[in-house]
């Protein structure tokens, strides 16, 4: 594997981020967890299926001989037994996660994003991004209403919850979008891809968190991201974003649901440079 470069910030206490990511030699995933703003019929909460799905998958992950959609089934269908029998696993408001998985396999490296984690790879000649934001689509004229109220009003609040139940609705079913959950299923319609190892230079694996510096800062591109990644690595950037937020603590210049977001971005190098000698002579 390259030379791996991570860092994670919560909102709020560190303890409480609900992002979540893990490495070995061969693999990286990252996870982020989608807020609750209902009850979920579930007694583990958020950040307890967050934390076993990484570790299945990252479990998984090591059997090259099986396709990432299989790693990812299995890895779901694992924490689904786990709560099987204390928890309403037909409850809509379910703890879910979207998915983003790093895998260096043989000559070639391969990836899948399910929801809106985004991956961006940078080969010799183009960058390949792999996102999906199908559940931005969700729930429109909600969404629009949201937008019309400050963050920490009783309305904005009122607005935000309507537009979740709604969103939820359309969790893993046609025509709305996929996110792991408790449907194994839902891996099946993970987006996927993979590229010759030899021709990658270097991938960044991010939450939608760290993603809203296309729309809070002046990184405003992919190509504009990866390249911070590369000169001033992920804590840089991730910390770019919070300063954003923080500047607008309402909403009133970005409107958005929440203030901060967590926040975790992957740097891969596949190509790191060696340090540079010293050209000062003894004293």
């Amino acid at each position: 594997m390259p030379t791996i470069h991570g860092y994670t910030l919560a909102s709020g206490a560190p303890a409480d981020n609900e992002d979540w990511f893990g490495a070995t030699d061969d693999a990286v995933v990252v996870l982020d967890g989608a807020t609750i703003r209902t009850e979920t019929g579930c007694t583990h909460g958020l950040q307890w299926y967050v934390r076993r799905l990484g570790a299945a998958l990252l479990d998984g992950a090591a059997d090259t001989s099986r396709t990432l959609r299989e790693v990812l089934a299995d890895a779901i269908g694992q924490v689904r037994a786990l709560h099987v029998d204390t928890c309403d696993l037909n409850h809509p408001g379910t703890p879910s996660a979207a998915v983003g998985i790093v895998r260096q396999t043989g000559d070639h490296v391969e990836w899948l994003v399910l929801a809106d984690i985004t991956v961006m790879v940078q080969t010799d000649d183009n960058l390949l991004v792999e996102v999906d934001n199908r559940v931005s689509e969700t729930a429109p004229a909600e969404r629009a209403a949201c937008d019309q109220y400050l963050i920490g009003t009783e309305e904005k609040l009122e607005a935000i919850v309507a537009m979740k139940h709604l969103e939820l609705a359309a969790r893993n079913v046609d025509g709305g979008y996929w996110v792991a959950s408790v449907v194994p299923e839902a891996a099946e319609h993970a987006r996927t891809g993979s590229w010759p190892t030899a021709d990658v230079r270097s991938i960044g694996v991010c939450s939608d968190g760290t993603m809203r510096c296309l729309r809070l800062t002046t990184v405003t591109t992919y190509a504009a991201a990866m390249a911070v990644l590369a000169a001033s690595g992920p804590q840089w950037l991730v910390d770019y974003v919070r300063a954003a937020e923080d500047s607008d603590p309402q909403g009133a210049r970005w409107p958005r649901n929440k203030a901060r977001d967590d926040a975790t971005a992957i740097y891969l190098d596949f190509h790191p440079q060696p340090p540079t000698p010293s050209k000062a002579g003894p004293s």
